[in-house]
């Protein structure tokens, strides 16, 4: 949270600035410490009321709400309809005034403001806490005995601070909170579908997904299955990892790996909360841990980059590859000693990307690739 603070300095300007996370990561939090609530107009966007105010809005109507406030936050904005055009209508009748929005999911508030704010707005994103972060709060010791901790219960802010009661905070989070915007957005009714969907892709965090084979796991058309998979990304819960391929014919090209933004969503979906001494996926939370971490390293920093995985047909593999400003990095994620210590790059891969940095990602080393 405290990147996204940074980040937000310089941010008074004529944009609209969005701050876009699923629930529960902060935002409002991290709103309420940047301002005054005296200096502010706050607007709550799950209220009715507000729902109504923006349903007949006039630039007249909300400048006398506004009074001598010069910033207004909208939270929870993606639950007004037509959010995208009304904060146009504002942005534009109203360029003295600051406004910020949040929003849990970006099907109903990103995509939806895309085009009436082309050029008028400023993007952010809050994840659950980040390494970097944690360490900032403690130190990098303490952090790194926490690690195993982490694999099992995730970051959320909550469950961070509710040490002795994580799983009732995750049960309530994944249960109550996970999937208010998508059903209410998208109309899904046969939610225990949306449920046994998440499930098979909890089992397979860090493995190549098939549509095929999800939609006849889980009863569904694939049509259906890609849909759905696509609004589980907008609302933060799943991310892709596509195939890097280049120079290689028999390397995949149209495969893809899926990993939780949470470890503690995650593992809640599937109601298991074992140590990870215990697990027989320590290697899967390992990976996804480390790769989620990195996706929140990469956006707080500001940085563009390409990220992929590479695989032959042969079976050939590289758990993740980096591409910025023209650089190649390739890494591997071991949650064993012995297995890092024994960790090489593939021949057929060094051999194709001569010029690809390769590095191996453990416990011992895993601040050099996430601070």
């Amino acid at each position: 949270m405290e990147t996204v603070i940074h980040n937000f300095h310089g941010l008074y300007s004529k944009k609209v600035v969005i701050l876009l996370g699923a629930r529960q990561v902060g935002k409002t939090t991290l709103f309420k410490s940047l301002f005054n609530s005296d200096s502010i107009l706050w607007l709550n966007g799950d209220e009715f009321d507000v729902q109504n105010l923006f349903a007949t809005l006039s630039a007249q109507r909300f400048k006398a709400y506004l009074g001598a406030k010069k910033v207004v936050v909208i939270d929870e904005a993606q639950r007004i309809s037509n959010i995208g055009l009304r904060l146009k209508v504002l942005a534009d009748s109203l360029p003295d005034i600051q406004i910020f929005a949040t929003g849990s999911s970006s099907f109903d508030l990103a995509n939806n403001v895309n085009e009436p704010l082309t050029g008028r707005k400023r993007e952010l994103r809050l994840f659950p806490l980040s390494f970097k972060e944690l360490v900032n709060h403690s130190d990098l010791l303490t952090e790194k005995r926490m690690i195993p901790h982490r694999l099992v219960f995730g970051s959320y802010p909550e469950v961070v601070t509710s040490q002795g009661s994580e799983i009732e905070v995750l049960k309530e989070l994944s249960q109550s909170y996970l999937y208010k915007d998508i059903l209410t957005f998208e109309k899904i009714r046969h939610s225990d579908k949306l449920v046994k969907l998440l499930q098979a892709l909890a089992w397979q965090i860090g493995s190549q997904v098939s549509y095929n084979e999800l939609a006849q796991t889980c009863s569904m058309d694939v049509k259906t299955v890609e849909h759905y998979i696509t609004v589980l990304e907008q609302a933060f819960i799943v991310f892709m990892l596509g195939t890097f391929s280049r120079n290689l014919r028999n390397e995949l090209k149209n495969s893809r790996k899926v990993y939780f933004y949470d470890n503690g969503i995650r593992n809640a979906i599937i109601a298991n909360f074992s140590p990870i001494e215990n697990r027989n996926d320590a290697g899967a939370l390992w990976e996804n841990y480390v790769i989620s971490e990195r996706v929140k390293k990469i956006s707080y920093d500001g940085n563009f980059t390409n990220f992929w995985f590479w695989r032959t047909k042969a079976r050939q593999e590289v758990d993740y590859l980096e591409e910025s400003n023209g650089n190649l990095c390739a890494y591997e994620f071991k949650w064993s000693d012995a297995s890092a210590k024994k960790a090489r790059c593939p021949l057929t891969f060094s051999r194709a990307y001569p010029e690809a940095k390769f590095s191996v990602i453990s416990a011992q080393n895993v601040e050099e690739f996430l601070l």
